[in-house]
C-alpha cells in the first residue's frame, strides 16, 4: 500500500516540477476548455463531425486573434513613427521649459542655503541620477533579452497553436480518461465545481474586457476633449498600463499632469487630473457591480474576494480570490462543506 502512495506523490511532485516548464501547455489547455462549448454546439446544431467542427472554431480563433493582433501593431506602429520623428523636439521643449527654469531657480537659491543642506540636496539628486542611469540600462539590457527571445518565443507560440487544436479535438477523451481516476459521486462534485469555474472564468474575461472597453472609451473622449495629439496611441497605452498589475491610469496620467504643469499649461494638467479622478471614481463604482454580472458572485462577495486576493497574492490574486469564492460556493452546494455551526 505504501508503494502505491509513494508512487502517488512523486506523480504529484513530478507535476509540479514541470508546471513552471508548462506555460504554453496549460493556456492551451484553458483556450481549448474556452473554445469547447462553441465545438459542442457546432456538433449537436448541426451534426458536425468533431474534427470539422474543431478545425472550423480553430481557424475562427487563429483568425481573429491575427487580424486583432495585425491591426494593433499597425496602428501603433504608424503612430510611434509619427511620435519618433518629433522626439528630440519634445526632448527640447522639456528641456527649455521644466529643466532650464528649475536649473535657474536652483542656482538663486542655493546661494541662501547653508552648505550642509545643499550638499544633502546635490547627493539626493546625484543618487536619482544614478538610479535613473541603472533604470536606463536595465531597460537596454531588457529589450535586448526580450529581442533574443523572439525566437523562442515563437516556438512556444506555435506549440500552443498545435496543442489548442489537439486538445480541443481530444477533450472527450482526455475528460474520460480522468473520470477512470475518481468515483461517479466524487467525479459528478467535481463536474460541478468545474461548470461554475468555466461559467465564473469566462465571465471575469467578459468583465475585463467591458472595464478595458469603458477606460478606453473615458480616456479616448478625454484625451479628445483636451485637443491631445496621438489620442488613440496614449489612449492604448493608458489602457494597457491599466490592466497590468500594481500600475494603472494614474502610472500614466499623474506624471503627465506634473510634466505640463511646470510647462506652463495648467489647462492641460488639471484636465489630466480630472480624466484620472474620472476613470478611477467610475471604474471602481462599476467594478464589483460588472464582475458580480458575470461571475456569479455578489457585489460585496466579488469586492471583498478580489481585493483579499490582490493584497495576499498580488495579480494572480484577482484570479485565485474570487476562484476561491466559487469553490466553496459550489462544494455547499453538492454538500461537501455543510457550514451548520452556531456561536
Amino acid at each position: 500500500m505504501w508503494i502505491l502512495w509513494m508512487w502517488r506523490i512523486g506523480f504529484l511532485l513530478l507535476l509540479f516540477w514541470l508546471i513552471p516548464y508548462s506555460g504554453a501547455l496549460i493556456l492551451a489547455l484553458f483556450t481549448a476548455l474556452l473554445l469547447n462549448g462553441i465545438v459542442d454546439w457546432l456538433c449537436k446544431s448541426f451534426s458536425m463531425k468533431r474534427l470539422w467542427a474543431v478545425f472550423i472554431v480553430f481557424v475562427l480563433y487563429v483568425g481573429s486573434l491575427t487580424t486583432l493582433t495585425f491591426l494593433l501593431i499597425s496602428v501603433l506602429t504608424r503612430q510611434m513613427i509619427t511620435v519618433s520623428e518629433k522626439v528630440p523636439d519634445i526632448a527640447r521643449e522639456l528641456y527649455q521649459t521644466v529643466m532650464l527654469p528649475f536649473i535657474k531657480q536652483w542656482e538663486q537659491y542655493s546661494k541662501t542655503l547653508p552648505a550642509d543642506t545643499i550638499w544633502s540636496i546635490e547627493n539626493a539628486m546625484e543618487r536619482g541620477i544614478h538610479s535613473l542611469e541603472g533604470f536606463t540600462q536595465n531597460f537596454v539590457q531588457g529589450t535586448v533579452q526580450f529581442v533574443t527571445s523572439v525566437p523562442a518565443l515563437f516556438v512556444d507560440l506555435l506549440i500552443y497553436l498545435i496543442a489548442v487544436f489537439l486538445i480541443c479535438l481530444e477533450l472527450p477523451i482526455i475528460r474520460e480518461r480522468v473520470k477512470q481516476f475518481f468515483r461517479a459521486s466524487t467525479y459528478q462534485k467535481i463536474s460541478f465545481v468545474y461548470q461554475d469555474l468555466s461559467i465564473a472564468a469566462v465571465g471575469f474575461l467578459k468583465a475585463q474586457v467591458l472595464l478595458s472597453l469603458l477606460t478606453f472609451v473615458m480616456a479616448y473622449a478625454g484625451l479628445w476633449l483636451l485637443n491631445v495629439p496621438y489620442t488613440l496611441l496614449l489612449t492604448l497605452l493608458i489602457v494597457i498600463v491599466d490592466i497590468l498589475p500594481i500600475l494603472g491610469t494614474g502610472s500614466v496620467l499623474v506624471p503627465w499632469a506634473i510634466i505640463v504643469f511646470f510647462q506652463g499649461n495648467q489647462h492641460l494638467a488639471i484636465g489630466l487630473l480630472l480624466l484620472f479622478l474620472v476613470i478611477t471614481i467610475v471604474r471602481r463604482t462599476v467594478e464589483p457591480k460588472i464582475y458580480s454580472a458575470n461571475m456569479g458572485l455578489t457585489p460585496l462577495a466579488a469586492l471583498i474576494s478580489l481585493y483579499l486576493g490582490f493584497k495576499l497574492l498580488g495579480f494572480i490574486g484577482l484570479f485565485v480570490g474570487p476562484a476561491l469564492v466559487i469553490v466553496y460556493e459550489t462544494l455547499k452546494k453538492v454538500g461537501v462543506i455543510k457550514p451548520n455551526f452556531k456561536l
